[in-house]
């Protein structure tokens, strides 16, 4: 998918900056973040205070204590819990092995907000040579990435503004086919489950979601869009208010499988059947979305292709660090089971 780069590369901090943010000379920083050479404590305190406010990660091959590559990729990851995120972590650790390198994963902050996990700070000093971003949340963690210079690759990022590669599955033609599939069952009362927006992926599966309904000659309800948070019970939640209103949904599209079973739980508790009297759709395809009962209809992404090619693209830039290219997208795939069936209402 080609796609024109807007924003210009940051600049990257040097220690110039930071010697004139500092009031010192360009050797006192160098004494200061090396711990090499006598700097009274006032004055150390006060560069270090600068390199953090500018996001400056001083990187340990550069200070020549390190001439060799180190042959280590990272992976930062928002948290564990998240089945979709550990098939990306599954399917990077095979690639990374594949190439005959060796991944270190770090685990970001949950506040969106912070820019300088524990994690970040070692993997910009020189742990790896370069970083994988999974479904990054927080824009100030990315913009620090761009400040440092490592060479680095998003995963399933759908926001722009970046100068970073990026490697995703596409969002919105997939969302776009699971719902023209309810379309063809008869639905014509289709509600959206959406997700958080920080990866943008969420916003680009609604406006397919709203796309396939545009090109059936239907108008968006604001009443059948509500936000499930990508959380299970936050949907169990939505989904009842969604079936409560005068006229409700005859089905159901989730932002992702989480989501979907919570919906599909709500559907239960209320004495309705899936998908007898409530169709429902999900995004991700985890493994459990094929032992539910009924199995869940759910867009598959190429996880694997997606780490491949993430991996193969971060070792490229990392022997040759070249702008960024525009983004590379795989297809998605709608996977049909039980869940989806002829709207109880047809038109």
């Amino acid at each position: 998918m080609k796609k024109a780069r807007a924003a210009a590369a940051p600049a990257q901090t040097t220690v110039y900056d930071l010697a004139e943010k500092a009031g010192v000379s360009a050797m006192t920083v160098s004494r200061a973040l090396s711990g090499n050479g006598y700097v009274a404590k006032a004055t150390r305190a006060r560069v270090l205070a600068a390199a953090e406010e500018m996001g400056y990660f001083p990187n340990i091959a550069a200070k020549g204590l390190k001439r060799t590559r180190t042959h280590v990729l990272g992976m930062l990851v928002n948290e564990l819990h998240s089945p979709y995120l550990a098939q990306i972590v599954s399917a990077v650790s095979l690639a990374t092995r594949r190439h005959r390198m060796d991944l270190f994963i770090g685990l970001t902050a949950h506040d969106p907000d912070d820019d300088s996990p524990p994690a970040i700070k070692h993997m910009l000093s020189g742990l790896c040579d370069g970083l994988l971003l999974a479904l990054p949340r927080s824009r100030q963690l990315i913009e620090t990435v761009e400040r440092s210079g490592l060479p680095a690759v998003l995963l399933d990022y759908s926001r722009s503004g970046t100068t970073l590669d990026i490697v995703r599955g596409d969002n919105h033609d997939s969302a776009k086919a699971a719902v023209d599939h309810l379309l063809s069952l008869g639905h014509r009362r289709i509600a959206f489950i959406a997700g958080t927006s920080h990866t943008g992926q969420s916003p680009e599966r609604q406006r397919g979601y709203l796309d396939s309904l545009k090109a059936a000659g239907l108008a968006g309800d604001p009443a059948l869009i509500v936000q499930g948070g990508f959380d299970q019970a936050q949907a169990f939640e939505r989904t009842r208010q969604l079936l409560a209103l005068s006229v409700p949904p005859t089905a159901v599209f989730a932002a992702s499988d989480e989501m979907a079973f919570g919906a599909m739980d709500a559907v239960r508790t209320l004495g309705l059947r899936v998908p007898d009297d409530v169709s429902i759709v999900g995004y991700d395809d985890i493994p459990p979305s094929m032992h539910t009962q009924p199995g869940l209809t759910t867009v598959r992404q190429s996880t694997t292709e997606i780490a491949e090619a993430a991996v193969r693209l971060l070792l490229q830039r990392i022997d040759d660090p070249v702008p960024a290219a525009a983004p590379i997208e795989f297809a998605s795939q709608l996977v049909i089971r039980g869940s989806t069936g002829p709207s109880p209402s047809p038109g």
